[in-house]
């Protein structure tokens, strides 16, 4: 089984993001906020990827798995109403982990988000967060993209 062991923050100052890497991200939801369980597509640049989740919090089962454009086509009408845009700049951090930066577009313009993925879950509670991550959002439902999706900012 695979998981996914990831903290999410809420960014306080943006770093130097001369050295990271940058993507633009759509994705959509095929299931709903309230679905036991959640089906993404994600389209990032070129490529194109449906995820499944399910859980909730720090540790969480993920799956992915690499589809063509004209399988993301079939299914993107399907996200109607669910979907959100945003610029991804994946960078490192001094201690070797990666970061992944979220400046969101359209409905969440003006939120940005910062995600590290651990090794284990020892490794993401004993992690630090630089000075320039703001509040930490990883149990805040309201922050799960697919909530954002649908409800929009969170209040």
């Amino acid at each position: 089984m695979s998981f996914e062991i990831e903290r999410k923050f809420l960014v306080r100052q943006r770093p130097d993001l001369v050295a990271a890497k940058r993507s633009t991200i759509r994705q959509g939801y095929i299931t709903h906020p309230t679905d036991a369980v959640q089906m993404r597509l994600r389209q990032s640049n070129d490529s194109y990827v449906l995820t499944f989740k399910s859980g909730q919090g720090l540790v969480r089962t993920e799956r992915e798995a690499a589809i063509t454009q004209q399988q993301f086509d079939t299914f993107w009408p399907e996200t109607t109403g669910r979907r959100l845009e945003k610029t991804r700049w994946r960078g490192a951090l001094p201690d070797g982990l990666t970061y992944e930066l979220d400046v969101f577009e359209g409905a969440l313009a003006g939120l940005v988000l910062v995600e590290v993925e651990f090794e284990t879950e020892q490794a993401a509670n004993t992690f630090q967060p630089p000075a320039w991550f703001g509040a930490e959002v990883t149990e805040d439902r309201r922050y799960k993209n697919q909530v954002m999706a649908v409800n929009g900012l969170p209040s």
